[in-house]
């Protein structure tokens, strides 16, 4: 996974001024894993991801509100906003429209909230914020990567192919900032095998890139074994299981991927 983080203090981004805002941004650390968890069947991937929005967005409410949870802890309850809170705090974005350091702070940080609750309204408020964002600044990387996430994002939920579509347009932009990101690479392929109906084609293609420039790189891999266990290119998935293997032996993704490479065997034998 992307070791990329955003350590937004969104305690202080609901309540400070907009000239105060952090700019780290956190490539998909949501939505991504989720999928991951469900297309690898990881039910403890999932808890992970929640666990891991928990920690990063304590502290969300206002001052005047009950503190989220402490950040090394994953068993309370989710922090929650307000509707109104997200509106304020939007119409404030409109009302500084020219501001780039709030569309993107504000939008990025709206991106993971959203991300979290799986609210695909509050993934496209996010995605309009950082639009806005990107026509102030095209080359910020962070702004086209979470443009990019929140239309992926939209996609998946409502098996929306155009948005996947868009989501490829803005990861190619992103690609042109930065040629050499794997993790967006990845994401870009994975938006072929996630679409209605899904081009494994693409998606090989896509996901092969990464291997000429990163060839390390698991995920990739792991996307690469399931596109190809859906061609039925049995041998080939079974070589790029192994490149895995080779790579990462504790890698998690290893056990199920070879449950589905044996089912898929034994129905190309049956």
């Amino acid at each position: 996974m992307s070791d990329r983080r955003c350590r937004l203090n969104l305690h202080r981004l609901f309540c400070a001024s907009p000239f105060l805002l952090p700019s780290r941004f956190m490539q998909k650390q949501t939505i991504l894993y989720i999928i991951i968890a469900l297309l690898l069947g990881f039910i403890s991937g999932f808890a992970l991801a929640n666990s891991l929005n928990r920690t990063e967005v304590s502290g969300i409410k206002l001052e005047s509100s009950v503190s989220g949870p402490p950040a090394n802890s994953a068993a309370q309850s989710e922090p929650v906003l307000s509707p109104e809170e997200i509106k304020a705090k939007i119409a404030e974005a409109d009302q500084n429209a020219t501001n780039f350091s709030f569309q993107k702070d504000l939008g990025l940080a709206l991106y993971r909230y959203g991300a979290m609750k799986q609210d695909v309204e509050l993934l496209a408020q996010a995605g309009r914020l950082l639009d806005r964002a990107g026509a102030l600044n095209p080359r910020d990387f962070d702004v086209a990567v979470g443009l990019g996430n929140s239309q992926f994002d939209i996609g998946f939920y409502r098996k929306d192919a155009a948005s996947f579509q868009s989501a490829r347009e803005t990861y190619v932009k992103a690609l042109e900032i930065k040629p050499d990101d794997a993790d967006v690479q990845t994401d870009l392929g994975i938006s072929y095998y996630l679409q209605e109906p899904p081009s494994y084609d693409r998606a090989e293609v896509e996901l092969k890139k990464v291997a000429i420039k990163n060839p390390r790189h698991e995920r990739s891999l792991q996307f690469l074994v399931q596109v190809q266990i859906k061609q039925n290119r049995i041998p080939d998935a079974r070589g790029t299981l192994e490149k895995l293997k080779t790579i990462n032996p504790s890698n998690p993704a290893i056990k199920e991927l070879g449950t589905q490479l044996a089912a898929a065997e034994s129905g190309a034998k049956g």
